[in-house]
């Protein structure tokens, strides 16, 4: 059984930075992916940014250069770095990992950006 806690999430004014962590905690092989996804209200689920376990990333056009995704394998720890963060970026953000085990999701943790 794995379990993902997502954490960070809150309200920030346009331009501001938020830093999500997602904790992971259970029986998981080391040779996993974690992935960032979000869903804004009435919209599809749409993937962020992702991180292996050697530390290769990728991220949507959308966050590319806002957005940094790393890892703390000692820590069994996620995080994404949301830099000069904007209205479109509010949505509920899920951290999801994906390994030969297993597709694992948590809960989310929202994300409000407004002045």
């Amino acid at each position: 059984q794995v379990q993902l806690v997502e954490s960070g999430g809150g309200l920030v004014q346009p331009g501001g930075s938020l830093r999500l962590s997602c904790a992971a905690s259970g029986s998981f092989t080391r040779f996993n992916t974690i992935l960032w996804h979000r869903q804004a209200p009435g919209k599809q689920r749409d993937w962020v940014a992702l991180i292996t376990n050697g530390g290769a990333t990728n991220y949507a056009d959308s966050v590319k250069g806002r957005f940094t995704i790393s890892r703390d394998n000692s820590k069994n720890t996620v995080y994404l770095q949301m830099n000069n963060l904007k209205a479109e970026d509010t949505a509920a953000y899920y951290c999801n990992l994906r390994s030969p085990g297993g597709d694992y999701w948590g809960q989310g943790t929202q994300v409000t950006v407004s002045s």
